[in-house]
């Protein structure tokens, strides 16, 4: 049996591994293709190369579910292609233990994924970002294209870049009252963090007030502010691209300062659960190749896995900015597609065993 299950479960995580290479590889295509149309003299091929490649390990986690999926139809239908899998049911081995088999190097690839997404992937794409925002940014510009937005208490704030280390590059703070009126507008083009302290080179603050405006020059100003060069790491990153606990920090930072962190709730929920969509979508692919799917070719079957991935994935996309528009709770939108695909499975499982 022992053999049986390293048989089943490497023709399984070969296939998973195959399909995986493929999608990845294709998004990282698209997305250098995508990104010549910046190519110019600070953002030249190579560097365009680079953050292609560093955006790799979060790729590989994204897709990773989908590749689960068709993998396991891909794998389990060679088996079932070569009569192997009758020959194993004919000598007395359960259709749960051969389940089993095939759950166990999704659930090992899955840890992988779950250490890559949380100690890889997200220090891989902070420097992805932060370099390609550097590259990008306009000299003396006060707003850049591929800056960022950030809100602390009555200031609102905006950062042409952020570079790892604690440099951030054009900062502009804008200061509102009580009234939201605007009273005063700090700006630096360059910020850097020692010893516990934010210290601005190079820049103005602009003052309102119902007498007027007045304008002040500075080499070097201290600057008094909660965000930490860590939180700026966070905030440099998409919260999809953010490490769970990266997500929990910032989730938890955003609620002190009175800012709603339901986009980082439902980041945090697909994260955590995204093992358990996995599970759902490996049941899914073994219930077809013990049903309806186990005397179809290879290609109907990944074309099956196809349709079925890009079902669970949409359901995902329009539950989870639904639950931030109409205000129900992300977890819920987290778990009705994982849900669905785990009652259709069971019910197909129930059925053949």
């Amino acid at each position: 049996m022992i053999k049986l299950d390293a048989y089943v479960g490497r023709t399984v995580t070969a296939a998973i591994l195959l399909v995986l290479l493929v999608i990845v590889g294709i998004d990282l295509l698209t997305a250098l293709i995508d990104e010549l149309e910046d190519v110019s003299e600070d953002y030249t091929f190579l560097r365009v190369a680079k953050y292609v490649l560093l955006t790799t390990p979060s790729s590989l986690y994204e897709y990773l579910p989908f590749a689960a999926l068709v993998g396991c139809l891909a794998g389990l239908g060679s088996l079932a292609g070569t009569s192997e899998l009758v020959v194993m049911r004919a000598a007395g081995i359960s259709t749960r233990r051969l389940v089993w088999s095939v759950i166990k190097p999704a659930l090992m690839l899955t840890l992988l994924g779950l250490c890559i997404a949380e100690f890889v992937a997200p220090r891989f794409q902070q420097i992805a970002e932060s370099g390609r925002a550097i590259a990008l940014q306009e000299e003396g510009k006060v707003h850049s294209e591929y800056g960022m937005w950030h809100r602390e208490g009555d200031s609102y704030m905006h950062f042409n870049a952020v570079e790892a280390g604690g440099i951030l590059h054009g900062v502009v703070v804008y200061q509102f009252g009580e009234g939201r009126e605007l009273q005063q507008v700090l700006y630096a083009e360059r910020a850097s963090f020692s010893a516990g302290k934010w210290l601005l080179e190079e820049g103005s603050v602009s003052y309102f007030s119902s007498e007027g405006a007045t304008k002040e020059l500075y080499s070097q100003r201290a600057w008094d502010t909660e965000l930490t060069p860590e939180l700026l790491n966070i905030l440099v990153l998409e919260p999809s691209d953010l490490s769970i606990s990266g997500i929990w920090r910032y989730a938890n930072y955003l609620q002190e300062q009175g800012v709603s962190a339901a986009e980082y709730e439902l980041a945090f929920w697909q994260k955590i659960l995204q093992p358990l969509a996995i599970l759902a979508l490996v049941l899914v692919a073994i219930s077809f190749v013990f049903g309806p799917l186990r005397q179809v070719t290879m290609g109907f079957r990944v074309f099956t896995g196809v349709m079925v991935g890009i079902v669970f994935r949409t359901m995902q996309d329009m539950l989870g900015p639904a639950s931030l528009v109409f205000g129900f709770e992300p977890l819920v939108a987290t778990l009705i597609p994982i849900g669905l695909c785990l009652l259709f499975g069971a019910a197909m499982m129930m059925r053949r065993v």
